[in-house]
């Protein structure tokens, strides 16, 4: 008997993104990777479909970012016609809206970037929405490799370069990071022409943030010069040279006070500490 291989349902939760070095908004790295990994899912089941699903205001700027999603599926005989956007205010909590909108649609697999560029970035939505509906949760996803009567088969990326097979009863929720394959470019006809739906849903404002304390980030204090060696060679002609420089003393029979002096005095002048 051969096993079932029906097409399911997929829903890739994507983010507005910013850009590390001009700040713009644009398609979010995880999120997009995810939205990777659902297209090649759906090359392998040709009766899946993909839904994209935001929460978030609607403006210029978001929208710009999130066609950015939409353009993705042009050259391979996919096509993404439109994003389903839950709007709401940038205050209000988006794990509600979600939740409500998944539990009413039933997607077998939701898949989401471990956390967001901007915002609160915490990483705690897909464990927050899992505890919510009620579904297993993997993160670090890297690939999905089959489904079958209802279970998938996919590897988890570990620390090393190692990875994990694992098989998850559906509906479930992926989270995927840097292990995930790299998304394509976005085509800027299709992303265009494609829409976004968006649909009102009720507020609930976020109220544990409204309780935070948000202050200046300082800057980050600079590290001591460490040797690096490729071969134990190396590392033994590193620990065995003498100190160049001849700035170095040893301390021997002081008091701890003269000990913690000597080391505050090395650390502001390494620039670890301000002087």
């Amino acid at each position: 008997m051969q096993p079932e291989r029906q097409g399911i349902e997929v829903a890739v939760l994507v983010s507005v993104g910013r850009h590390p070095t001009t700040g713009r908004a644009r398609r979010a790295d995880q999120d997009a990777r995810g939205l990777e990994m659902a297209l090649g899912l759906e090359d392998r089941l040709p009766d899946s479909r993909i839904h994209l699903l935001h929460a978030g205001p609607s403006s210029l700027e978001n929208a710009s970012a999130l066609r950015g999603y939409l353009g993705m599926a042009a050259g391979d005989g996919t096509t993404l016609d439109t994003l389903t956007l839950l709007e709401q205010a940038e205050d209000d909590d988006a794990i509600p809206a979600l939740a409500e909108h998944l539990a009413a649609t039933l997607p077998q697999l939701v898949i989401t970037g471990t956390r967001a560029e901007q915002g609160e970035g915490s990483g705690l939505l897909p464990y927050a929405l899992a505890e919510r509906l009620g579904w297993p949760l993997v993160n670090g996803l890297a690939a999905v490799e089959k489904v079958e009567n209802g279970v998938a088969t996919l590897l988890q990326a570990l620390p090393r370069g190692q990875r994990r097979r694992l098989q998850v009863r559906l509906p479930a929720i992926f989270s995927v990071d840097a292990a995930a394959p790299a998304a394509r470019q976005s085509a800027f006809g299709p992303a265009r022409r494609a829409g976004i739906e968006a649909t009102p849903v009720t507020a609930e404002p976020d109220h544990e943030q409204t309780e935070w304390q948000l202050t200046p980030a300082r800057k980050r204090p600079k590290r001591l010069k460490i040797v690096k060696a490729a071969s134990a060679r190396d590392r033994f002609k590193a620990a065995a040279a003498k100190a160049e420089g001849g700035s170095g003393q040893v301390l021997a029979d002081v008091s701890s006070e003269q000990g913690a002096e000597a080391i505050l005095a090395l650390l502001r002048e390494e620039g670890v500490l301000p002087r």
